[in-house]
């Protein structure tokens, strides 16, 4: 009995249903584009109140898999736990991804945690085989790209 409880265990199984068609998705190539996607998507009623971070999932010809969640916060910020990043990455087979968060403040400028983070990210990726192509910090009026300034 005792031997048949320790062979016991949970199944995992990883699916991805895509719903839009390779041929239909958005293909993101600027800091800009990002930002209109990414503008679109978020709730309006949290961009200037609540921090929450976002990937942006692409294909290796850039197109949109879908936009990701990872964390909300508060106010001044909130916690990127680096595994859920690149397990919804690798769930849902991205090459490249675009990191993004709102600044309720309406500032745009990066913070210091936001470039050390943006660096452990990267980072973690080269080892996953997987770009990291921006980081858009966005607000209801205005957007900061790390590629677009060349600090990335």
């Amino acid at each position: 009995m005792e031997m048949q409880n320790m062979l016991q265990c949970a199944e995992i199984q990883l699916t991805y249903w895509p719903v839009i068609k390779a041929q239909h998705r958005p293909k993101v190539e600027t800091g800009r584009q990002a930002y209109k996607l990414l503008l679109s998507s978020w709730d309006k009623g949290n961009i200037e109140f609540i921090e929450q971070f976002k990937l942006i999932l692409l294909s290796r010809s850039n197109k949109v898999l879908g936009i990701y969640t990872v964390s909300t916060g508060g106010m001044a910020g909130c916690f990127v736990d680096l595994k859920l990043v690149f397990a919804s990455a690798l769930l849902s087979c991205a090459h490249n991804v675009i990191l993004a968060h709102n600044h309720p403040s309406g500032n745009i400028q990066p913070s210091e945690q936001d470039l050390n983070m943006t660096r452990r990210i990267k980072e973690a990726g080269k080892v996953l085989d997987i770009q990291v192509l921006d980081h858009i910090i966005i607000t209801t009026d205005s957007y900061y790209s790390f590629a677009d300034e060349g600090i990335l």
